[in-house]
């Protein structure tokens, strides 16, 4: 989907079966709240990390029901007549505020609160959802693998584990949480993640030996680039490339094997050949469990794949997205009153919430509190939501760099348990007030 193109049809179909009818009934323009928030974590998660506000706010923008749009769904009978003239004129004119992107969210926090007339804010559900869903999954996992690496960095690679789209959001979310680079050009292109990459082992198999490979790539991107080892014997690769490259060689990058061994033969024979500077860097199928594992490993960064772009196992964190309040009557200015789901294990709670963070006196968090009403932040606490759209404009869009700089502060505010890699509880209690 090219960056001007309409991202009305990222829906579902049920979105606008509902406009209909509550276009039919006379409630669509009843002024509504809905919020978004997780019923739980992935099992034995301890944290997640609010990603995608900046990918949302972009679609939300380019929302619009144009020609073709209103051609496919009148070709199809999706709805009726009524409501294609209604969509025809759609512009979003509500509010909408959100937890910052890279922010750490916990079991009932109100991500996102979109308050709007029923007709404006239902048909937002699924594009929110399909959005926060993902990129927060992934955030999610990349937070964690960024905790186990500590300061080594993490690259992010899995564009090929993934569809092509999903890879851009991937790397973008990765960046957010704590990863330093991404494979992913477009990812460079559209959202300022910076790119990097150097050769796979077709590139060494191409030429008839492997001095021959390794000399092609320094003589065209010069001594400080990585050298992939381990496409035949890697000892005898560490010996060929110091050789061609001298001692001012970048790094070295190892992709099979036991990475942990193989860091450490390396690097004595790095170090035995006068390469003390050159860099090892491992990659091969990583998550944040190995990543930990080799933390007393000579290794000085990590390239990783398919358990980021795949949510470390949980490729979804399960946000729902709600409706929690109604006008009682179409008057704008008509009270909000609660509205809450009683399904058995799928149980919502009514009414629009405010959330805030309490923190001890060393400034670590100690909990998640949710009002009914709107607080008066107090000393050790800091306000969650923020204005993200304000009648209809979009005013909270930051770019991914402050996003990335939020996750830092937010995870640099967690409490210890929260940064443990082990299955654990949930490491703030949310309490509703």
């Amino acid at each position: 989907m090219s960056e001007d193109s309409s991202s009305a049809l990222l829906t579902d179909h049920y979105e606008l079966t509902m406009l209909q009818g509550a276009l039919h009934s006379g409630a669509a323009e009843r002024r509504s709240v809905f919020e978004m928030f997780a019923r739980r974590l992935p099992e034995g998660r301890r944290y997640g990390v609010v990603a995608g506000t900046g990918r949302f706010l972009d679609l939300l923008e380019r929302f619009r029901f144009g020609s073709a749009e209103l051609d496919f769904l009148s070709d199809h009978g999706v709805v009726d007549e009524h409501t294609l003239d209604w969509l025809a004129r759609f512009r979003f004119s509500g509010d909408i505020w959100g937890y910052g992107e890279g922010e750490a969210y916990f079991p009932g926090s109100p991500i996102l609160v979109v308050e709007a007339t029923f007709a404006e804010a239902v048909i937002l559900e699924t594009l929110a959802l399909s959005v926060f869903n993902h990129d927060s999954a992934i955030a999610s996992a990349a937070s964690r693998m960024a905790v186990a690496a500590g300061d080594r960095p993490l690259i992010e690679m899995g564009s090929r584990r993934t569809q092509e789209r999903a890879a851009v959001a991937a790397a973008r979310a990765a960046y957010v949480a704590g990863f330093s680079t991404s494979s992913n050009l477009e990812a460079g292109r559209t959202h300022g993640v910076p790119t990097g990459g150097t050769a796979a082992h077709a590139f060494t198999l191409l030429h008839d030996s492997e001095q021959h490979a390794f000399k092609a790539q320094l003589e065209s991107m010069g001594t400080g680039t990585t050298l992939l080892v381990d496409t035949f014997d890697v000892e005898r690769a560490v010996r060929h490339a110091v050789e061609i490259a001298g001692t001012d060689l970048g790094a070295v990058r190892i992709d099979s094997g036991d990475l942990a061994a193989h860091a450490g033969r390396v690097r004595t024979q790095l170090d035995e050949l006068g390469a003390t500077n050159t860099r090892v860097v491992v990659t091969g199928d990583l998550d944040e469990h190995s990543i930990q594992a080799l933390a007393v490993a000579p290794v000085d960064g990590y390239g990783v794949g398919t358990s980021l772009v795949t949510g470390s196992g949980a490729p979804t964190v399960s946000l729902v997205y709600k409706l929690v309040a109604r006008a009682r009557g179409l008057d704008p200015h008509t009270p909000l009153e609660p509205v809450a789901k009683r399904s058995v294990g799928k149980p919502s709670r009514g009414g629009r919430k405010w959330a805030l963070r309490r923190l001890d006196d060393r400034g670590t968090a100690v909990a998640e509190e949710v009002y009914d009403h709107e607080p008066t932040p107090e000393v050790g606490t800091r306000p969650m939501l923020q204005p993200l759209v304000r009648g209809g404009e979009i005013v909270g869009q930051e770019n991914v760099h402050a996003a990335r700089d939020r996750h830092r502060a937010a995870v640099d505010e967690l409490p210890e348990q929260a940064l443990r890699m082990s299955r654990g509880d949930v490491a703030l209690p949310t309490l509703f007030h």
